[in-house]
């Protein structure tokens, strides 16, 4: 067998560009120099996007994998580089998202000794683990391929999701031999059970008021999803995740909100890679109940764990696409019908489309105006912001990977990092962020990677001058003694500029549409400033959170 003479940094590097990566997210230093120097050697075959700060490497790579589909892959110094990290990890575990982090540790001798070399940890790989899908350390060069091949198989096989390599600050300069093998393709994805199938199709061919619920294991399978629900005359109702399977603008496309509007009159619900955090944790007031017998429910996961977190009465353990495709042939064999509901579910989409024009204002308006410029394929990262949470229902999103979200890890401050990486994946495709004033100060030195890379995003901040939802909880709740959610702002036009950044400001909703016109034409990073007065913005939360 063949073999290369490299250091192990070398060969870790090569065998992630093996796998088809060509892009790395990554902040430099002392014990990652042998993966820098491992990228430079490698030339034009691997981009390298730095960051100011480690944690936007990590939401860059999440951004650039959720929207791309392709594994997201950042490098950061051990230690505390790695934990500034651990919030987007976090998220990517939250969202099924296929991210790598590849960093040091100490030297060799030094692992788990405790003595406090620079960027000690008790337990680097250990911390790691109990957070994320997989994480290992690599001994040696001539073991890197292998355990890269591994991080990709963990990441990739069955429910995505992020993983982790490190290795010794000394064994990452450590030359050696490397067997020069192919890297292998990806992990082939659990096929459905014939019987399950068969069983599944039988309880849907029985359904009067059929529904279909997606979430981002279904990402991948909209077109199979499509074929399902016209089969059998069922809206698609979705929360985050699962937005722009079905287009909103299709006749069976149901945002959040339409479909709790169709619910309660649902008798048979087919979930596909979704979690059902919105019928069974955000109808039932976030608490702790028994799923109710009614309506009967069907589930497709890839992860057989979720079966038994949220029983079924009939589950289905494969790969979405797969599953929807062996389901089609079952329904006509079990004589499935259509359902003929489709004027009644539509008069409830349209009421419920009415009801959020009229009281959830100026956000609805603010939308409007971004979804009236933003093109069909256009990508629209949402935040937690007040414009953010009306986006689960009141943003129409019309193709899949386009809505990005942080799904219940809730990240405040994630989505100006991670639209810089959408960017990045997606090219010329245009890219919107929406943020308030104090999540987008989280991240809001990336303003100089976005300027010095060209990632053209379209920043959009909300500036109402707080913790929006804090302030108004505890104006509420605790008789008006406010505490640590006022904040006090830059200017932020001048901010942008400082950092070679267009910067525009739009007072109204009718402001926001010539605003973005012009930031689009730009091709440049540009920020858009948003003052909203504080108080003006309609409380969304009853239609996230039943009781609310």
């Amino acid at each position: 067998m063949a073999t290369k003479t490299m250091s192990t940094g070398q060969a870790i590097i090569e065998r992630v560009l093996a796998h088809g990566v060509d892009t790395v997210f990554g902040l430099p230093g002392a014990q990652t120099y042998p993966l820098f120097d491992a990228m430079a050697q490698a030339g034009d075959r691997v981009r390298l996007i730095g960051a100011r700060h480690e944690q936007a490497t990590a939401y860059m790579a999440m951004g650039y994998a959720k929207t791309s589909g392709r594994p997201g892959v950042y490098t950061v110094v051990p230690g505390p580089g790695v934990l500034n990290t651990t919030a987007a990890l976090c998220t990517a575990y939250g969202t099924s998202t296929p991210v790598m982090c590849i960093t040091g540790e100490t030297p060799k001798d030094f692992i788990g000794k405790g003595r406090g070399h620079l960027h000690e940890l008790p337990d680097q790989r250990g911390l790691l683990r109990t957070l994320i899908r997989w994480a290992d350390r690599v001994e040696s060069p001539a073991a890197a391929p292998a355990m890269v091949d591994e991080a990709f198989r963990q990441m990739l096989g069955g429910r995505p999701g992020p993983v982790a390599l490190e290795a010794a600050w000394d064994v990452l300069a450590t030359p050696g031999d490397v067997a020069d093998t192919p890297a292998p393709g990806l992990p082939a994805q659990p096929e459905p059970n014939s019987d399950e199938i068969t069983a599944a199709a039988k309880i849907l061919a029985g359904a009067k008021s059929p529904l279909i619920w997606v979430g981002s294991g279904a990402q991948d399978a909209a077109a199979e999803v499509l074929a399902v629900a016209e089969r059998l005359g069922a809206p698609v109702g979705a929360f985050r995740g699962g937005r722009g399977i079905v287009a909103s603008d299709h006749p069976l496309g149901f945002a959040f909100a339409e479909a709790k509007s169709i619910w309660a009159e649902s008798d048979v619900v087919l979930a596909i890679g979704s979690r059902m955090e919105g019928p069974y944790m955000r109808w039932q007031g976030m608490a702790w109940t028994p799923r109710p017998a009614t309506p009967t429910l069907v589930r497709i996961d890839i992860d057989g764990m979720e079966h038994a977190r949220l029983p079924a009465d009939q589950s289905i353990t494969a790969d979405a696409a797969m599953a929807l495709r062996a389901l089609l042939p079952a329904l006509d064999k079990a004589g499935a019908g259509k359902a003929d509901r489709l004027d009644a579910v539509q008069e409830a989409k349209a009421r419920t489309g009415k009801d959020f024009r009229d009281n959830l204002q100026p956000q609805m308006d603010y939308l409007d105006a971004i979804r009236t410029v933003l093109p069909r394929d256009g990508i629209f990262v949402e935040e937690l912001c007040q414009a953010g949470y009306v986006s689960y229902s009141g943003f129409p999103v019309y193709n899949p990977r386009t809505y990005v979200t942080s799904g219940y890890q809730g990240t405040l401050g994630y989505g100006f990092m991670t639209a810089l990486g959408a960017k990045a994946a997606m090219g010329d495709t245009p890219v919107v962020s929406i943020a308030g004033d104090g999540g987008f100060l989280f991240g809001v030195q990336e303003l100089a990677t976005a300027a010095q890379f060209g990632l053209n995003v379209v920043s959009i901040v909300f500036d109402n001058g707080a913790y929006g939802n804090v302030r108004r909880d505890q104006i509420r709740r605790f008789q008006g003694r406010e505490l640590g959610s006022y904040l006090e702002n830059p200017d932020f036009l001048k901010m942008a500029e400082s950092f070679g950044v267009m910067g525009l400001r739009a007072e109204t909703p009718a402001d926001l549409k010539p605003a973005l016109e012009k930031a689009f034409a730009a091709n440049a990073p540009v920020l858009i400033h948003c003052p909203v007065t504080f108080g003006s913005e309609a409380d969304p939360w009853p239609y996230i959170i039943e009781g609310r």
